[in-house]
């Protein structure tokens, strides 16, 4: 019997030229990484949303949440919306610091000068002679320095004097209840004050760790003009704004869209009954 003959396979069958293979250079070995137990180390992601917070940073962002739940009253939003905004407050802090206390170390160099040349026998600029109390000479203070005042009840005395003419107030501090009545005193007093962000900024300012509040008593000749608009601008945004409304009263994401949806249910039952 003869052999058969072999049929030719269909064009579609025919196997396709099977690609070059990539030379790859034998240095350099691929070694792919295994995430399984034991394996590699996993790749490192975000896993700040499963951090457990220290509680100072649960506390206030429990109060965060609740200040935008609750009703806040007038007296205490104004704490909250009406901080002086970037540019002001730049303006604002430059011009603070050019009259800023001085520290330890400054006031040791002045007295150590002051001793010096007392000693050399230089007589010192002087209002007044020398007064004589109880049998003891004593040096009348000199000229005292245009300085920023800080200290709550130092502000306050000179907010009731009528000596302060600026009054710097901090929109966090902890209670509000230690400066939630100054705005209401520079008012009756009519004092200019404004509320800016952050009492360490203010305390950065007399070298210290926090500062609820600063008075500006006066400034030189050449800084005039520029305190003048800022007093300006601050009187018309604080002292004579409009008052103050009732804040909060805010819902979380989850309940505003709850009551959108109710909002659209009663909108559609509503327009049924108005068509029949």
């Amino acid at each position: 019997m003869a052999p058969k003959k072999k049929v030719a396979p269909a064009p579609g069958a025919v196997k396709k030229a099977a690609a070059p293979k990539k030379e790859t250079n034998p240095l350099f070995e691929k070694r792919p990484k295994n995430f399984g137990l034991g394996g590699n180390p996993a790749p490192k992601r975000d896993l700040r949303r499963f951090v457990k917070w220290p509680k100072y940073v649960r506390l206030q962002r429990q109060r965060r949440v609740l200040s935008m739940r609750l009703k806040v009253p007038p007296v205490l939003n104004q704490f909250v919306t009406r901080a002086l905004d970037k540019n002001q407050a730049e303006t604002l802090f430059k011009l603070l610091l050019k009259y800023r206390p001085e520290d330890k170390k400054q006031k040791a160099e002045r007295l150590k000068a002051e001793a010096e040349a007392r000693e050399a026998g230089k007589e010192l600029e002087k209002k007044k002679p020398l007064v004589v109390k109880f049998g003891l000479t004593h040096e009348l203070e000199k000229k005292k320095p245009l300085v920023v005042k800080f200290g709550l009840n130092h502000v306050t005395t000179l907010v009731e004097a009528g000596k302060a003419q600026l009054v710097v107030i901090a929109h966090d501090v902890d209670p509000i209840e230690l400066v939630v009545w100054l705005p209401a005193l520079c008012k009756k007093m009519g004092v200019p004050y404004c509320i800016v962000k952050g009492k360490a900024r203010l305390g950065a300012i007399v070298h210290q760790k926090n500062a609820a509040a600063l008075a500006v008593t006066g400034v030189k000749n050449e800084d005039q003009r520029e305190f003048g608009k800022l007093v300006e601008s601050f009187k018309s945004q604080f002292n004579e704004g409009a008052r103050v409304q009732w804040g909060g009263g805010i819902m979380g994401i989850k309940s505003q869209h709850k009551q959108k949806q109710k909002e659209r249910i009663l909108a559609k039952e509503l327009a049924q009954r108005m068509t029949v």
